[in-house]
């Protein structure tokens, strides 16, 4: 993933709520949002690496993955970071015993982000720092920089998450209130020079990377996510994308309590 807003409230009836962009090289082979045959996975999969950018396994867990944008750390040699994802989604560890175990060989990959959720708790892992910490309630998100940098279309995509859900007709059973996440991905608008991020990339190309949706011609917003999780279930919808818009629209849905 390159943007996730998430909000999160452990104590209300749907104690998660995702809404990320998936960027990636239209040339690069993927799947869409289907559950795997091999693995009690629920996610779009990479095909030419093997793994997931954003993921729901047994019992509700989720994991999202964020690269951390910075050209002088890169290393072509370094191991997917797909790996991570589906090593947790495929595991029995809570999230603090998974991100203590990732934070031993964290420095074999290049730098990345990691949000996991085990059905329980919620926490983040910035692997520069090999920090693991728990998310505190509330409205937050990430992109190509540490948990909630105030890049531009972060702030814009976190704002108008927490401004949806305070609305009084917003009610993430229905089909209005996905729509108008998805909406909140679809922002092509890019921000103003002085405001960029400098991540050692050109500069039309960091102007080109400050939109929400990005639509560049060899590389773009490729996957829009919405995931709820409520108590005993979860809804997961995607949409994909390649350089001529809309390919496809997916939805999966999780149960392993009564039904909701």
């Amino acid at each position: 993933m390159c943007l996730i807003a998430f909000r999160w409230q452990p104590q209300s009836a749907h104690p998660l709520l995702v809404a990320a962009n998936r960027d990636e090289f239209y040339a690069r082979p993927a799947l869409p949002l289907h559950r795997w045959a091999d693995k009690p996975i629920v996610g779009g999969k990479d095909l030419q690496a093997g793994g997931t950018w954003l993921g729901l396994g047994l019992g509700g867990r989720l994991c999202a993955l964020t690269n951390y944008r910075d050209v002088t750390q890169h290393r072509s040699s370094a191991p997917s970071r797909g790996d991570i994802t589906t090593g947790f989604l495929n595991s029995a560890l809570t999230a603090q015993q998974y991100l203590q175990s990732i934070a031993l060989q964290s420095h074999v990959y290049n730098p990345f982000n990691l949000l996991v959720f085990d059905g329980n708790t919620l926490m983040g892992f910035e692997s520069r720092h090999r920090r693991a910490f728990a998310i505190s309630e509330g409205v937050h998100a990430l992109s190509n920089a540490d948990f909630n940098t105030p890049w531009p279309k972060l702030t814009r995509l976190r704002n108008g998450v927490a401004n949806a859900l305070e609305q009084s007709t917003f009610d993430v059973k229905q089909p209005s209130a996905i729509d108008a996440l998805f909406a909140l991905l679809s922002d092509r608008r890019t921000a103003d020079e002085p405001t960029l991020p400098a991540t050692g990339i050109p500069l039309e190309r960091e102007r080109a990377l400050s939109a929400e949706f990005v639509h560049c011609a060899d590389y773009g917003t490729r996957a829009s996510s919405v995931v709820i999780i409520g108590r005993g279930y979860a809804e997961f919808t995607e949409r994909c994308f390649d350089f001529s818009g809309l390919t496809s629209e997916t939805h999966e849905r999780l149960q392993w309590g009564a039904p909701a």
